[in-house]
């Protein structure tokens, strides 16, 4: 049986996993989270030979997560992202599995697993691999994205993203704010953080993507934390995370 540690910041996604891993008959789950701080220690505490890692987290990534760890596990990437990433997983990680997951992709991550801690394939080179997705990430994206779709019924209307003052999620949806009305769009926050150009949308919450170009005031608020009001007619203030603003503030140059 693999000794495994699962870490996912999105719920829904988390469950999916581990009853997928536990219907296997192959894992002996060790612990879970959705919380990459709180993994972090667990991970250190718990040694687990395989760790099944989520990404794009909002106070960590999980390759921050990796360079904390004294001691590095095998590695199963659970990802979202586009193509432009996927060479360097498949040459210096266990496996990835894209988002949702599906059965036949975790038995092959599962089956490659067990021929490396049976001694019959050598582990990857995780450090590697850290080096090249730190300087992927760091790379402009070249999509392009100008528009999004929000459909309703039947409907499909497009977006100009040059109107999107910011993305939240409420109620188990995802909203792209405008000053005129907020439409409802089918991608999660971070499939947009991951989708949309770094250069002018930044997380500034679990929940929240601010566009840049509609940032007014910026200002302390309780527990490190900081108030970044727009400039909208309703003046929108928005709550950013702690941990948010150090890249909050140099996306804005202070």
């Amino acid at each position: 049986m693999i000794r495994a540690y699962a870490l996912d910041d999105e719920p829904l996604a988390l469950r999916r996993l581990l009853r997928m891993l536990e219907a296997s008959g192959r894992v002996t789950l060790e612990g879970s989270s959705t919380d990459p701080v709180k993994a972090l220690e667990e991970i250190a505490r718990i040694r687990p030979q395989v760790l099944f890692l989520d990404i794009q987290m909002p106070e960590m990534t999980g390759f921050q997560l990796l360079e904390q760890l004294d001691r590095q596990p095998l590695v199963v990437f659970t990802t979202a992202y586009d193509q432009y990433a996927l060479r360097a997983f498949e040459v210096n990680s266990i496996d990835y599995l894209l988002k949702p997951v599906e059965e036949a992709h975790l038995d092959r991550a599962l089956a490659k697993l067990e021929r490396v801690l049976a001694g019959a394939a050598p582990a990857p080179p995780l450090g590697e691999l850290l080096a090249q997705m730190r300087a992927a990430l760091a790379a402009p994206r070249t999509e392009g994205v100008e528009r999004i779709a929000s459909r309703t019924g039947e409907r499909v209307h497009f977006i100009e993203l040059a109107s999107v003052t910011h993305f939240y999620a409420e109620d188990k949806l995802t909203f792209a704010a405008t000053t005129e009305k907020n439409w409802v769009v089918d991608k999660t926050i971070t499939e947009l953080e991951q989708k949309l150009d770094p250069a002018r949308f930044v997380r500034v919450h679990r929940s929240t993507l601010v566009n840049l170009a509609f940032v007014d005031e910026l200002y302390p608020w309780f527990g490190g934390r900081m108030i970044l009001r727009l400039k909208t007619p309703k003046k929108t203030e928005i709550t950013v995370a702690r941990e948010r603003v150090r890249e909050l503030k140099e996306r804005l140059g202070i």
